[in-house]
């Protein structure tokens, strides 16, 4: 049987949603893919369905953002290993240094380059 990698995107705007998914369409993987609009739902998703390969994190969303998200997750014994990859529309290196700071394993500003979105993923195929 095919492996898939399982992936959570946590990610409030429809757009960037769309954006990834046409992503890893093309992408040479296969995907299953789990979408969460805050860190709240994402929270929800994880301990419902365990954790996924990876996680792709946008930073700014309303209630719980990505870097609250990233905070509890890393505070979890059962997910602080959990790779999470962050993708950002904020140049902001503050931001990109609080989530290095966390451990992620990527950090990507958006727009997206496919090349670099499948450079990113090709480390994380089962």
């Amino acid at each position: 049987m095919e492996e898939r990698l399982d992936i959570l995107l946590v990610e409030d705007d429809e757009l960037d949603i769309l954006n990834v998914e046409r992503a890893l369409r093309h992408a040479a993987v296969h995907v299953s893919l789990r979408v969460a609009r805050d860190g709240f739902e994402a929270l929800q998703l994880l301990d419902l369905d365990g954790p996924p390969t990876v996680v792709l994190l946008d930073l700014g969303m309303p209630g719980m953002d990505g870097l609250e998200l990233l905070r509890r997750i890393r505070a979890r014994a059962d997910l602080r290993a959990l790779p999470v990859v962050v993708l950002t529309g904020s140049p902001d290196e503050d931001d990109r240094g609080e989530a290095m700071r966390f451990g992620v394993a990527g950090y990507l500003q958006k727009p997206l380059s496919m090349a670099r979105f499948e450079e990113c993923l090709d480390g994380f195929h089962p």
